[in-house]
Formats: C-alpha cells, structure tokens, sequence
C-alpha cells in the first residue's frame, strides 16, 4: 500500500478537496483505496455523503486503541474507495497521545494492519503542525502540498518542507515530497498568473504539471455527499483530479523502476 498524506498547515487551500478527489479518481483508475480523515472537523468524512457523528468507530478509536483499524473501516458511496472517519472526538486525541510511548508512530501502526487490503492510502491531515500532522508523515510514503495561488503560499510551503525535513531526520527518513498541486487557479487574473510562475520558478520540478482550476461543480459536489468524479465527470474539475491520478500512478512507477 502507497501512503500520501495530503498535508498543508494552511487552510482553505483545497487539502479536502484534494484528499476526495484524488481518492475516487484513483478508484476510477482501479486502485483500491484507504481515505484516512484525520481532521477533527470531518470534512472528508461529509464530503462523501457520511455523518461524522453518527459514525460507530472513527479514527479516535483507532487511535486511542479502542479498536482496530479494520473494525472501523466504512465503506462509501464509491467502489473501491473506503474510508476511516472522524469527527469532533478527535481534538481530543492529541493530548491523550501525548504520554504514549512512540506516539508518533501510532497511525502508522495502525495502517500497517490493513495495507494488504488497499493500493493507496490517502491521509486527509488537519490545517496545522500537530502531533496528529506529526503521525500522519511517519505513517506516510510521500506528501502532496496542496496551495491556493496567492502570496503567502511560499511562507506556508518553507513551514511545511523544514517539518518534513525534520520529519525525515528523526522518524520517516523515506518521506517523499511527490508534489505540490496548485489550487483554485483562476487564469484570468493576474495575481493567479503571477504567483503561479513565481512558485514554479522557485520551486520546478516539485510543482506538478496538473493544476485545479477554480470550478463551480467542484465546490457543489461535497454538498451532494459526492466526489466531483462521481457527481459530474465531465467537468473540469473532475478531469483535471483524474489527471492528477494519472500523475500520482506515473510517480509511484518510476519509483519502483528506479
């Protein structure tokens, strides 16, 4: 099973957005995959039409240990796409973790136990540097950066890079940088245009060749419970995150092949 944890400390830069939609299309590409909601707020777990409260096990359980990973695994409205669901119970795990022996290895742990049954693994991570951030990149084998075009995007990218440089050194020395994807582009506007080239002037070949283009359809599908894969797959968005797929599945390859 490949791990990517979709991680950004910054909010409203397209994380849930990205960790749905990449999920159903990498199902549409006949990759089983795992969705891990590891934001309290549950976001991932309502975009695919689930209730976070009415859940029986969700990711607290797991990991706080009331259950395994495979007792709380849900399916979901898309085949080949399950997920692990959170709600709000899970702000109160971090300071429960915080005296666990090898606390940040917990969730990976975790994931080991069913990695037989998946392809990927995608991690919905929560909008900071958190002990649950933390376990997300020990557990994961690369991280996708989602960032919104706007000028405070290379700020929040320099945090992020020296945590998994950190991350690297003391827990996850594998941890891959696959990519940052940029969101919400909007071609018509210079600020978009010019943010865009200063990132891929600074930052090249990390910077994937798929960008998400603003899209009124894929801000309608959560509404619906839905990717925008499923809920409308003609358009743009939904081509552009099966595009994003296809360059997730070219990665992995190369990376075996090398």
């Amino acid at each position: 099973m490949i791990t990517i944890a979709i991680s950004n400390q910054k909010g409203g830069c397209g994380k849930t957005t990205t960790a749905v939609n990449l999920s159903a299309a990498l199902a549409k590409r006949e990759s089983r995959v795992l969705l891990i909601d590891l934001d309290p707020q549950g976001h991932a777990t309502l975009g695919l039409g689930l209730e976070p409260e009415k859940q029986k096990h969700t990711l607290y359980d797991v990991l706080l240990g009331h259950v395994s990973a495979l007792a709380a695994i849900t399916r979901t409205n898309i085949i080949g796409v399950d997920i692990i669901t959170s709600n709000i119970l899970l702000s109160g795990a971090e300071p429960q973790l915080a005296n666990t022996h090898s606390r940040e290895y917990v969730l990976k742990k975790n994931l080991e136990l069913v990695s037989h049954n998946y392809d990927y693994c995608i991690i919905d991570c929560c909008p900071s540097l958190s002990l649950l951030t933390l376990n997300a990149l020990v557990a994961a084998d690369s991280v996708i950066m989602p960032v919104q075009t706007h000028y405070y995007a290379i700020e929040g990218l320099r945090q992020l890079m020296e945590t998994i440089e950190v991350t690297r050194e003391r827990f996850n020395p594998a941890l891959a940088i696959m990519g940052i994807l940029l969101t919400f582009v909007d071609t018509r506007t210079k600020l978009s245009r010019d943010v865009q080239r200063q990132l891929r002037e600074r930052f090249d070949d990390l910077i994937f060749e798929t960008v998400i283009h603003r899209n009124i359809k894929l801000a309608e599908a959560p509404s619906a419970g839905q990717s925008v894969v499923t809920y409308n797959r003609k358009s743009k968005g939904a081509i552009e995150y099966m595009a994003l797929a296809d360059e997730v599945k070219n990665d992995e390859a190369k990376r075996r092949i090398a």
